[in-house]
């Protein structure tokens, strides 16, 4: 659903990117409830739902970026983050493989894995960041576009995702192999 709302945005049919947007949050909210809830959870939907969740991010960064709806160095600075921690993740994924290190098996999920323990800061980034991209959408369609308390929200995001990368790259201990492996240096 990620690139169809991106191409609603792109494309300033905003009413009906909200729309889509909200049916994607209500959805996850009920999916991560009944995971939880009702023991349904899963290796794969462990896998799949951050990842959903972060190329939906993606693509309401980049879309309202390029709309101008998002800063284009706000949105920059939010993808950098975001790709950093993918590629320290896979370098320690990488590095706790037992030989032989193969494609097959850094994806196999039976094998020891990393995990990432997001810190306060983080999460709160992650709701900074959350707020923005809905509020952005809405903007347009209830008229707020440009208000005072966007702008703002613009400005907090950016520090909590400085913050946040900062945490990452200093914090060693926010990476830590599965339970077999080692923690991260």
């Amino acid at each position: 659903m990620s690139p169809v709302i991106g191409y609603y945005i792109l494309h300033n049919n905003f009413t009906t990117a909200l729309s889509l947007l909200t049916f994607a949050a209500i959805t996850d909210l009920v999916d991560g409830w009944m995971a939880r809830n009702w023991n349904m959870k899963t290796t794969l939907g462990s896998a799949l739902d951050p990842m959903a969740d972060k190329i939906l991010m993606t693509v309401l960064t980049i879309s309202l970026a390029g709309v101008e709806l998002v800063p284009v160095p706000l949105a920059a600075l939010i993808i950098l983050r975001d790709v950093g921690l993918v590629f320290a993740t896979g370098y320690y994924r990488y590095a706790s493989l037992p030989p032989p290190k193969t494609v097959s098996r850094f994806f196999d999920p039976t094998l020891p894995s990393v995990e990432v323990q997001p810190p306060t800061i983080s999460k709160l980034n992650t709701l900074f960041q959350l707020l923005l991209m809905g509020l952005s959408t809405a903007a347009p369609v209830f008229g707020f576009v440009n208000h005072i308390g966007l702008l703002g929200l613009q400005g907090v995001v950016a520090v909590t995702t400085i913050w946040s990368a900062l945490h990452y790259a200093i914090k060693k201990n926010v990476i830590l192999m599965g339970k077999e492996g080692p923690k991260a240096p």
